[in-house]
């Protein structure tokens, strides 16, 4: 797919982004010069999406280095782990950050014997690897993802999975963007996905770009459009995977998965062998963030509750991997049971 927009990059000792708050009325670029703007623009999500929030941390982590002014390698260091944590408290649940932070960090303990500018330089490279490597998992994703779309199928979206969240193609929406060139005859349906109508806003956008024949609905229309038998299967993302196959994804997307378990319709996750946390066993030891009350009670600029009440906004919810049919990788296609294990352990679901 040749993208007609770019999500992340780096240009001349800077990163630039794509402010996706303004989608869809203003497809603005920011330039991010310091890595506090970077922290913000992933706070406000500004950038997001799991596999795009740990390019944008790896750039972030460029960005704060240069602005460290000392020849000292242990003050270096010092100020670097002062960016390290500041980076790390923006998002708790897309796993994809940490893993990112971590390759960093590595490369600082593996050049130890580095002065700062030589560091500098090799930060850069190492984000740079990052975000390239991204582009060619999701190219891989996609097409796994797309063998699993039949031609005729409509295909059940939820929040955004797509170029925007990413440093390539996507993943679910890759993976429908790769069936949709492959000739198949393929229509979407598109979750708002509140509070913050990713779904409406931005994969609605993607879509619409890459020419799909997609329908916007509510999310409580979900289970009336499976009745109707509008809906072949449901295929997402993910923000992390637990060893046991359950995932954090976007809020709602629970419900599909007990919604489409009821209908016997197929549902479908697709992620990077970033996303997994295979330091947890289950989905209820993954951390959910909590989302400014703000969020549900204004819309547009305008508040639509009555002032001081309670607001329950959690981020993300936990499917169990029993509702789900199939987690689909860069690497292979993961059927059930599912028991995630590092590769230099043999089992049927190694990430290998």
């Amino acid at each position: 797919m040749k993208m007609t927009f770019t999500t992340i990059d780096w240009q001349n000792n800077s990163a630039i982004i794509l402010d996706q708050t303004r989608l869809p009325a203003e497809e603005k670029y920011v330039k991010i010069l310091d890595y506090r703007e970077m922290a913000e623009a992933i706070k406000q999500l500004k950038v997001r999406g799991a596999p795009a929030i740990g390019i944008a941390a790896a750039f972030g982590v460029c960005l704060g280095a240069n602005e460290i002014v000392t020849t000292n390698s242990k003050e270096f260091k010092k100020q670097l782990n002062i960016i390290f944590k500041s980076l790390a408290k923006t998002r708790p649940t897309a796993v994809n950050l940490f893993w990112a932070l971590r390759r960093m960090i590595a490369v600082v303990e593996a050049n130890h014997n580095c002065l700062p500018r030589e560091l500098k330089m090799l930060l850069i490279k190492e984000a740079l690897a990052i975000f390239e490597e991204d582009k060619i998992i999701c190219a891989k994703m996609s097409e796994l993802g797309a063998s699993l779309i039949n031609d005729g199928d409509i295909i059940l979206t939820h929040c955004n999975a797509g170029a925007l969240a990413t440093g390539g193609i996507g993943t679910a929406i890759g993976a429908i963007v790769t069936a949709f060139q492959q000739g198949k005859k393929i229509k979407v349906f598109a979750d708002e996905t509140r509070p913050l109508l990713q779904g409406a806003r931005l994969t609605m956008w993607e879509l619409k770009k890459a020419g799909l024949t997609a329908t916007l609905i509510c999310d409580n229309m979900a289970g009336y459009v499976m009745k109707q038998g509008l809906v072949n299967c449901v295929m997402l993302g993910a923000d992390r995977i637990a060893a046991n196959g359950d995932i954090a994804n976007k809020i709602g997307t629970y419900a599909l998965a007990v919604l489409a378990n009821h209908h016997h319709i197929p549902f479908y996750v697709i992620a990077p062998t970033t996303t997994f946390d295979l330091s947890v066993a289950c989905g209820e030891e993954i951390p959910i963030e909590q989302r400014s009350p703000d969020e549900i009670t204004n819309y547009l600029g305008k508040q639509i509750a009555p002032p001081q009440i309670d607001v329950y906004n959690p981020a993300f919810d936990i499917t169990p991997h029993h509702l789900i049919t199939a987690i689909v990788t860069e690497n292979k296609i993961c059927y059930p049971p599912f028991q995630f294990v590092k590769k230099n352990q043999k089992q049927k679901n190694s990430l290998t």
